[in-house]
């Protein structure tokens, strides 16, 4: 198991737990293919973190492929997430 680590108030919050966070926030879309726009914000807030924690985490699952980036073209520029195929 990979561990990354995030630590704020001594509250450690490894990479399969917001694995798990993203893969549940994804799979309750309604949209098809299954795709999310995931707020950092929001995410480091449930978990206690900063929100530049949370980012560098979707990076690196991004990075091992267990999430799929697409970053929009047109406004707002939002980064979509989705689970690989």
């Amino acid at each position: 198991m990979f561990l990354l680590l995030f630590e704020k108030e001594g509250i450690p919050l490894d990479k399969e737990q917001l694995f798990q966070r993203a893969h549940s926030m994804i799979m309750s879309s309604t949209k098809q293919p299954k795709q999310m726009i995931l707020s950092t914000v929001k995410i480091a807030d449930l978990f206690g973190v900063q929100a530049s924690d949370i980012d560098k985490g979707l990076k690196e699952l991004v990075q091992e492929g267990r999430l799929k980036q697409i970053k929009l073209e047109n406004p707002p520029y939002h980064n979509v997430y989705c689970l690989p195929q």
